[in-house]
């Protein structure tokens, strides 16, 4: 039976965090992690009608904002994830510099936002094994549901092969919550 997660935790993020590590957040939380984790780099998927400004302490050309509805299927009205969004992700994750950390962030920090720190874990380990950064998503966070139509084009756009959208199927859809906590993961995966 799935768990509706309502009451928020306080989120502290730790004082000695690599700045080799990719943060998520839901948008409420992104100031105060920006802020708590001395954040260089960000990346906001969210629809367009969102306007999220840079937060200070976020260098120019270091915010990435992909306008993007949550949805894996078209919808008339409606920004469906396409290729241009995930080269775009691809690109943005390798010219990290990883001397502090990426913030990946979405509406709730459940699907957009976890789909792109997925992708971003397999373009930064290309020789990582997709379900065990599959499974270091799930055990960072119990509520992330990756979005389907990102993780899939991704999985085409790096040459996975259908490992990359398999192995966030294995993990499967997570805990029911209105808003995820914001999490951390290690950029780098041994192979």
């Amino acid at each position: 039976m799935d768990t509706l997660i309502s009451e928020r935790e306080v989120t502290k993020v730790p004082p000695t965090m690599s700045p080799e590590t990719i943060l998520v957040s839901p948008l409420s939380l992104v100031e105060t992690t920006v802020a708590d984790a001395r954040v260089s780099h960000l990346v906001t998927l969210i629809n367009g009608d969102a306007l999220v400004d840079t937060p200070p302490g976020i260098g120019e050309g270091r915010h990435l904002r992909l306008s993007m509805n949550d949805i894996s299927e078209p919808r008339d009205g409606l920004v469906v994830p396409c290729e241009d969004h995930v080269a775009e992700l691809i690109q943005f994750a390798l010219g990290w510099d990883q001397q502090a950390p990426l913030l990946i962030h979405c509406w709730a920090g459940i699907s957009r936002s976890t789909a792109a720190a997925f992708i971003s874990l397999c373009a930064l380990n290309p020789n990582a094994d997709e379900h065990a950064l599959a499974r270091s998503l799930r055990r960072a966070s119990p509520t992330a549901y990756p979005n389907r139509r990102l993780v899939a084009l991704a999985d085409t756009v790096l040459s996975r092969q259908g490992r990359m959208t398999e192995a966030v199927e294995h993990i499967g859809r997570g805990q029911l919550a209105e808003e995820g906590q914001v999490f951390s993961l290690p950029a780098r995966h041994a192979a």
